[in-house]
């Protein structure tokens, strides 16, 4: 477990800016985009990736993107206990066992795709000790409270939570990652992230919540009650970024918001998931704005939430499948798609070449 908040080099103080893209940079690459050796437009959604690629990588034409490294945070969630997912929270220690041994979904879609997957527990309930330290090295606290009656987490446990999460990112990009991967695992984990969008831009809970793992109509009514109560509850103390998550996250939570703004300070693109990363990556957007054009949307959740959040972040998602597994499955399964974009920039004749 951590021994205190400094656990990183010294987070920017929250609402610093991220700078864009170069935009020189994005005009090169629509440029050598609108150049190549096919109709106008003709390469549709995988053009515009290709930019953002380019964009992102500070270089047109970009690299092969080689180096991808998902990393999935997991926690338990005190709502869990108030009836809010069809599923124990008995689980979210059984799925870290199942991320370690390689069988999960986002870990079996990796092997695919040449991605490495780092599972870290920040809040399981269990103590996981009969797995690598290196998976609780990071560890915050067992579990959260359950927000609809008291905050998630500490003050001091939120900016330990917050530290870790910078550190992650700032080892994962040490280890030279070229794309990042926002996954998540934690039984519950959809209502704080409800919670999270809502508060964010000031929704009400029924806007915002969906069901899940599956619950039914009188579980969504239910969960849906709960998110509000949280709301009500944290009321316009959630106008500060840092207390939203500490109020309505968790720790894996909060964990996630601060990777993310941090990637982006750093300049390295992230592939969000389902609606648990779309909240985080709302929440490093009001922590650190601009960071949003650094991270693109892997696929479209279920998760009525994760639409609301999504347009408001200015994001297209590369899949539409009907997904709701989290990890960051759905955006390790557009990860061949975003490699295709950059490589057809990169690699694809110009029309130029071709006239005599």
């Amino acid at each position: 477990m951590t021994s205190g908040p400094d656990l990183a080099p010294t987070l920017p103080p929250a609402g610093t800016p991220v700078p864009a893209p170069d935009p020189a940079l994005v005009e090169a690459a629509r440029e050598r985009l609108g150049g190549l050796a096919t109709p106008a437009g003709a390469l549709g959604r995988l053009g515009d990736l290709a930019v953002w690629v380019a964009a992102t990588q500070g270089a047109v034409p970009p690299a092969p993107i080689e180096r991808v490294r998902a990393v999935v945070l997991a926690g338990d969630h005190g709502v869990s206990d108030h009836g809010v997912s069809a599923y124990p929270k008995a689980i979210t220690g059984a799925m870290v066992r199942t991320f370690v041994a390689g069988r999960a979904g986002v870990s079996v879609l990796a092997r695919q795709h040449g991605v490495t997957v780092r599972v870290l527990d920040l809040g399981v309930e269990e103590d996981l000790a009969d797995l690598d330290p290196a998976v609780r090295e990071f560890k915050v606290r067992a579990g959260s409270a359950p927000i609809h009656l008291q905050d998630a987490l500490t003050v001091g446990e939120a900016r330990r939570a917050m530290a870790v999460g910078a550190m992650i990112a700032d080892q994962e990009i040490a280890a030279g990652a070229q794309l990042l991967v926002s996954g998540d695992m934690g039984i519950g984990n959809t209502t704080p992230a409800a919670a999270l969008i809502a508060a964010s831009l000031g929704l009400p809970a029924e806007a915002v919540t969906g069901r899940g793992t599956g619950v039914d109509d009188a579980g969504l009514a239910h969960k849906t009650a709960i998110v509000q109560q949280a709301l009500d509850r944290v009321g316009d103390r959630a106008d500060d970024p840092v207390v939203t998550l500490q109020a309505l996250g968790s720790a894996d939570l909060t964990a996630s918001a601060t990777f993310l703004a941090r990637a982006a300070h750093a300049g390295v693109p992230v592939v969000l998931d389902g609606v648990i990363s779309v909240a985080a990556a709302l929440v490093a957007e009001r922590l650190a704005p601009g960071a949003a054009a650094w991270f693109v949307a892997g696929h479209r959740s279920t998760e009525p939430g994760q639409a609301i959040a999504l347009e408001k972040l200015g994001l297209e998602p590369v899949l539409d499948l009907g997904m709701r597994l989290g990890e960051g499955s759905g955006a390790v399964a557009a990860v061949p798609l975003i490699r295709s974009a950059g490589l057809l920039l990169a690699d694809m004749a110009l029309l130029a070449d071709l006239l005599p």
